[in-house]
């Protein structure tokens, strides 16, 4: 018996139990993990709010980084070969937030050594994610870039991402924040009253590709102001107004956002493994703090990305 986080009714992280699971040894084509850090996301607690009730109780936690501790017969982890004892970060699974995990060993990659555990487990989810915004509006290093939301963790990814493209990106986010979007090679501009014209002084040629980590009014109407190709905006988190104005959503359920997403986790993991794609880290929780961790998280104002230590 082991230990994992569940929502054994709808909720958000007021709802989470910790309780006692058996962990089945791997079959073929699976791995079983050690964890050692538990990466936490919005999307969490965001896809136990509701749904249906057969699912419950709901595991929480869609990646983590560990120790092998056993393999099924002649199985063979995504990135290749695969031993009891090696280091790995797995994405995307269920379940997550918890002592030990028999995942799918398609979805196991070696941890880059240069990444720690707690940076390892929270780096696919927000990479995937900003690697299919690029995708959809077609990014390239010509284009002048707006990302709203730059300091989040899809926000650092993309200002990452966009760098080595060679694109000019500006960032949105509060004064507090001006120095993680400086770090990661974009121009800082703070959101609020006046954002368009703070976009248009710095970009009077205007702006190509706008991305939305936010989900505001703001971000979406600012964005039409600014972009005159709408197929060229992307949002994570307005699928309203998406729906209402005509520019593009991405979600990680959308089929071909998934099949992408997971096509590009080793080119990601690579990236990391070479240094040019990092992941701050704001702060860790031991696995029993997971509901206090979870309060944070939500909050929305956590200043960087958040691990969960067994």
């Amino acid at each position: 018996m082991t230990k994992h986080w569940v929502a054994p009714r709808f909720g958000g992280s007021e709802v989470l139990e910790y309780a006692d699971t058996e962990v089945r040894g791997p079959g073929p084509g699976e791995v079983t993990i050690d964890v050692r850090a538990a990466g936490m996301n919005p999307a969490d607690t965001k896809h136990t709010r509701q749904g249906d009730p057969s699912d419950l109780p709901i595991p929480i936690g869609y990646e983590v980084a560990g120790i092998i501790s056993a393999l099924g017969p002649d199985t063979t982890i995504a990135s290749g070969g695969g031993a009891v004892g090696d280091a790995v970060l797995a994405f995307r699974i269920s379940g997550g937030w918890a002592e030990r995990i028999t995942v799918p060993a398609a979805d196991v990659f070696a941890k880059p050594t240069s990444l720690g555990f707690p940076e390892a487990a929270n780096l696919l989810l927000a990479g995937t994610t900003a690697a299919d915004m690029l995708r959809v509006t077609r990014a390239e290093g010509s284009d002048t870039v707006v990302v709203h939301g730059a300091s989040g963790a899809v926000g650092v990814s993309l200002l990452q991402q966009l760098r080595l493209l060679g694109a000019r990106v500006i960032g949105t986010a509060s004064e507090r924040n001006a120095d993680t979007v400086r770090r990661f090679g974009g121009e800082w501009v703070a959101y609020g009253d006046g954002l368009e014209a703070r976009i248009r002084a710095l970009a009077p040629s205007g702006v190509d590709v706008a991305l939305d980590c936010v989900g505001s009014d703001e971000a979406v109407d600012v964005s039409l102001a600014v972009v005159a190709d709408r197929s060229r905006i992307v949002t994570i988190a307005a699928f309203g107004r998406a729906e209402a104005d005509g520019i593009q959503a991405v979600g990680g359920a959308q089929p071909e956002s998934k099949a992408f997403r997971d096509s590009v986790r080793q080119r990601l993991v690579d990236l990391a493994a070479d240094g040019r794609l990092v992941v701050p880290v704001a702060r860790t929780f031991p696995l029993t703090d997971a509901q206090e961790a979870a309060q944070v998280l939500e909050s929305q104002h956590p200043g960087g990305k958040l691990a969960l230590v067994p």
